[in-house]
């Protein structure tokens, strides 16, 4: 609802989450603004900024999509490493292992940089 480009009032945003009364909208978007989520302009609220948006909520846990890349390519270099070994020395092989340990670091890297964002 609030994530379209356009401002929303408070008596729009009360019946589209259908809140029992205005105020009640105005309490939440009032503890949003404080955040920084929400701002604002001229008597309407937009969204400030998106936080969490390259994140899966599961349950009560919010995990960022990176860290099943992340996973997935240990499991790849992990294979790579144990089973794949090659008799002689292969470049192919190390290759393939060198673009795996490249790839984990940058899917590292972006969960790490995904999680510190989104923490408020």
């Amino acid at each position: 609802m609030l994530r379209s480009k356009k401002p929303l009032g408070i008596r729009e945003i009360q019946r589209e989450l259908k809140l029992s009364s205005p105020s009640v909208a105005q309490y939440h978007l009032s503890k949003l603004e404080q955040v920084g989520l929400v701002k604002k302009e001229a008597g309407n609220y937009v969204i400030n900024r998106v936080l969490l948006d390259n994140c899966v909520k599961i349950s009560r846990f919010i995990i960022p999509k990176y860290l099943f890349y992340s996973v997935l390519a240990f499991v790849v270099l992990m294979i790579e490493l144990t089973f794949l070994k090659p008799d002689f020395l292969d470049p192919d092989y190390y290759f393939s292992v060198f673009a795996t340990i490249l790839f984990l670091s940058i899917f590292c890297y972006e969960t790490i940089k995904v999680w510190l964002k989104g923490s408020l």
